[in-house]
């Protein structure tokens, strides 16, 4: 047996004993009986990977979104989608556009939840889309842990040059996934003229899935693009904040 892998597994149990509330570093070292210095080593390990989110150093740790996924446990997008639903109408309606709750779910961005605008023109997205194709999904990209990134960069490559011109190499990709994350901000404008804003939503320092907006580039001059941009970042502070 390898024991740093019982004993991870023993920390995922502790914490799943109690859904209700996280768990801190003490409660789990002293009730696995493990030395802090270990306990901690292993429960970074646990965060990186999404099996845990740390929700504060006072507050603790609780599930994570893998875990939830090694059962198809719809518990926590249910929440997800609960946290945010009242927000998006509001912001839907203040905006009239379409707006967007995306997560990313085998390699691709999909939508959890999405509210219509009234607006004559319309503008239709699907449900699973390449990462690199849209603003949500590149936002998603941009805040996931280093490995978990070079794990999707392996698995899908490099976006296309029609795709995303500027990422094409490793080096192109690095520099436009950190000036996303500087500016807690992703645009896109597709051939079609369709252009795509998406902001963060956090559950304590982990990014869990991405607000966007999106709409006909005909109604985005510049001043109407800032309006949006400002109201997309309140948005996810509020859901962030609920979630929190």
């Amino acid at each position: 047996m390898v024991l740093v892998i019982i004993k991870a597994l023993d920390v995922l149990e502790y914490v799943a004993r109690d859904q209700t509330r996280p768990s801190t570093l003490t409660e789990i070292a002293e009730g696995l009986q493990l030395n802090p210095a270990t306990c901690a080593n292993i429960l970074q390990t646990l965060v990186s990977k999404n099996y845990l989110e740390h929700v504060g150093r006072k507050k603790g740790y609780r599930l994570g979104p893998m875990a939830f996924s090694l059962t198809n446990n719809a518990n926590y997008e249910q929440q997800l989608v609960s946290a945010s639903k009242e927000v998006m109408e509001a912001l839907t309606l203040e905006l009239n556009e379409t707006s967007i709750l995306g997560v990313i779910r085998n390699n691709k961005r999909f939508i959890l939840h999405l509210v219509n605008s009234d607006q004559d023109l319309q503008v239709r997205s699907r449900t699973e889309r390449n990462v690199y194709e849209t603003a949500s999904g590149r936002l998603l990209v941009a805040f996931m842990p280093p490995r978990e990134l070079e794990s999707l960069v392996n698995q899908i490559g490099l976006p296309a040059s029609d795709v995303w011109e500027e990422a094409t190499t490793a080096e192109g990709l690095a520099s436009s996934l950190a000036s996303i994350r500087r500016d807690e901000l992703a645009v896109t404008i597709s051939k079609t003229h369709i252009i795509g804003l998406a902001v963060p939503i956090r559950r304590g320092d982990l990014v869990i899935a991405s607000l966007s907006v999106f709409l006909p580039q005909v109604r985005c001059n510049a001043r109407r693009r800032k309006e949006i941009e400002q109201a997309l970042h309140r948005a996810g502070r509020a859901i962030s904040q609920q979630l929190n």
